[in-house]
């Protein structure tokens, strides 16, 4: 079973997205996909620690992917059941890779591939994700490739997931 969660910032996403992989996978071991790359970066070191204690009670191990996601499935010794939090993160750090961008076509092509490994290696995978697409503000030709970028993956989601959640305000929304 493969869910998409998707959603604005601070909606109430994550909650869910974990409550959701807990439901199928219980008595079962899951695994949490770490994409942020912290750094250090206060606000996201925050964020992280918010999501460390959100967790901390419902038996995630945690993997730390921040790109080529795939390889998380090496370290699933003996369940098959995980939360991939998050795309817009994995989109970032595969195209702003080691200092260099990568173009869109190519992180596309990656992220796609990792995360298609990744949904057929998994019994129960439960993946979020970022809408970045609601601001009029203007951005740079780079930000506007990232945003593409991400929204072809998204789409791209949408076709693997067998079901698709817009979480609003804590509310999730069933799309699929």
């Amino acid at each position: 079973m493969i869910t998409l969660v998707y959603g604005g910032s601070a909606c109430g996403k994550s909650q869910y997205a974990e409550d959701t992989i807990c439901r199928l996978s219980e008595g079962k071991s899951k695994y949490y996909i770490a994409t942020m790359q912290v750094g250090d970066d206060e606000e996201n070191i925050e964020r992280v620690e918010k999501h460390r204690e959100m967790r901390k009670e419902k038996g995630f191990t945690t993997i730390e992917r921040q790109v080529d996601v795939k390889k998380a499935l090496d370290e699933m010794a003996d369940s098959k059941n995980a939360l991939l939090e998050c795309v817009s993160n994995l989109v970032a750090n595969e195209m702003f890779f080691g200092g260099e961008i990568i173009g869109k076509e190519d992180t596309v092509r990656k992220v796609k591939d990792g995360l298609s490994k990744l949904a057929e290696g998994t019994e129960n995978l439960v993946i979020v994700t970022n809408n970045v697409f609601e601001s009029d503000s203007d951005y740079d030709e780079i930000t506007l490739s990232y945003m593409d970028a991400l929204g072809e993956i998204n789409t791209y989601l949408t076709t693997l997931a067998d079901e698709v959640y817009e979480v609003v305000v804590g509310i999730p929304l069933r799309i699929k």
